[in-house]
């Protein structure tokens, strides 16, 4: 019951709150497209679609949505016309950014009115509990890439790299989702 309590508030509740305090309209799910986006760069439909768990009809009304909204871009891959590519605008990426610096200070915030000695037992059971269930962590740099869903940018020269253990390789974590 508290491991249920605490994700709904510190994945929802906080999540939620980040994004009400933009002023903008997506909703989680499509923010949770959005920071794919933002981990993996240009992306396949098909692989956000798996990335994401929802069809590929679904996805595709996600990106109507937030391409309408100006956050994302498609178009057609060069190498074969039936695939839509997917990437983020400033727009998109300035949206993924200050959702996160919010996320990250309600979470500091909240985790900062804990007395220390429950602080300090807070990472190593959060490390613990994901270790438990390793094939529920979906990395979405991981899982698209897995897929085939990466493509390269025709606007840089050198293809995504996969992030080490310090995230170095693209922009954000599968802990910022």
């Amino acid at each position: 019951m508290a491991v249920m309590s605490a994700s709904r508030l510190l994945l929802v509740a906080i999540s939620a709150r980040a994004l009400a305090s933009t002023g903008e309209s997506p909703t989680l799910p499509q923010l949770r497209a959005l920071v794919v986006l933002d981990t993996c760069g240009p992306v396949k439909l098909a692989a956000l679609a798996t990335t994401l768990r929802v069809t590929p009809s679904t996805a595709l009304r996600m990106v109507g949505r937030l391409e309408s909204a100006g956050h994302i871009g498609r178009r057609s891959n060069p190498d074969n016309r039936r695939e839509v590519i997917l990437r983020l605008t400033p727009s998109g990426r300035d949206l993924v950014a200050r959702v996160l610096a919010h996320r990250r200070t309600g979470i500091r915030t909240l985790v900062e009115k804990l007395p220390a000695e429950a602080r300090a037992g807070l990472v190593p059971a959060l490390k613990a509990l994901t270790q438990a269930a390793p094939e529920m962590a979906v990395d979405p740099f991981d899982e698209t890439h897995r897929m085939g869903g990466l493509i390269d940018d025709p606007l840089s020269p050198a293809p995504p790299e996969p992030p080490g253990e310090d995230g170095v390789g693209r922009r954000t974590t599968a802990s910022d989702t």
